[in-house]
């Protein structure tokens, strides 16, 4: 799954700890998620997005969606 997540966290000037801290996972897991390593489960999804004030759909992309643009 795509996601825009570096691209959020590097306009606030966070570093991975730091979103790692808000979001109660480790920095590997913020890691893993913007490298596409690893898709969040649906919870840890809803609070990303709501810690960005975004919904789930501006922040994770599906791969399929994004080729039928």
């Amino acid at each position: 799954m795509n996601n825009r997540l570096k691209v959020l966290r590097a306009e606030r000037n966070w570093s991975q700890s730091d979103l790692a801290e808000r979001l109660e996972v480790s920095r590997q897991s913020v890691n893993a998620i913007e490298t596409g390593r690893y898709d969040p489960s649906l919870p840890l999804a809803f609070k990303i997005a709501e810690l960005f004030g975004l919904a789930i759909e501006d922040v994770f992309a599906s791969p399929s969606k994004e080729n039928e643009q």
